[in-house]
């Protein structure tokens, strides 16, 4: 299973610091591959599996529409390895990001219940909003597993669930992945008015 991290930096909000979103991933889940689709470093879907050493950070700005004011958000999605071998660095990882993703392989059986455990660790333990998680069920290429036929058990079916398949519609996962940073960038902004009420209050 794979995991990204994101935070979200909005060019009309306050802060000054970028939206982190954060993508973990089961081993082998296509996971790097993805994350460099989503974030414009290659238009490629191929290559040789290279397993993510600890965490990548990839910045990018893609175009939110936010009440139809179409503007650049800075992006970093920190591409992080879900080998337990560097589960000491999570914490510090997962530390005020503003989204999650976790990346699964349908096809491999072990990853549907690693997701479970990767929900207890980084989302359920975060706060965040059930729009604010992503899970991506990545389609490798000899995929045998359809879409319709997925079963997830609660509190995973909370979340928001897209198919990617790099192969066949690589432009219907990035406007669903721009959907979902739009979808944190409106968590992100109610959460911030909250704190202005309870200030003001």
């Amino acid at each position: 299973t794979s995991f990204i991290f994101a935070h979200v930096g909005q060019i009309y909000f306050y802060s000054t610091s970028a939206k982190r979103n954060v993508f973990f991933y089961i081993f082998q889940s296509g996971k790097t591959v993805l994350a460099n689709f989503l974030s414009d470093i290659t238009e490629t879907v191929g290559g040789e599996y290279k397993p993510t050493i600890g965490v990548r950070i990839l910045e990018f700005e893609p175009h939110l529409d936010k009440s139809g004011d179409n503007r650049s958000s800075k992006v970093e999605l920190w591409d992080c390895s879900g080998d337990f071998k560097f589960e000491s660095c999570w914490p510090a990882i997962i530390k005020d990001c503003n989204g999650v993703v976790i990346v699964f392989n349908p096809d491999v059986p072990s990853h549907l219940k690693e997701i479970e455990t990767w929900h207890g660790m980084f989302i359920s333990s975060q706060g965040l909003q059930d729009s604010q998680c992503l899970l991506i069920a990545h389609h490798k290429p000899g995929c045998t597993v359809e879409e319709g036929r997925l079963s997830l058990d609660l509190p995973l079916t909370k979340h928001p669930l897209i198919h990617s398949n790099l192969e066949e519609e690589p432009e219907d996962v990035r406007k669903a992945f721009i959907r979902y940073l739009g979808n944190v960038v409106k968590a992100m902004s109610e959460s911030w008015e909250r704190e202005e009420m309870s200030i003001i209050m």
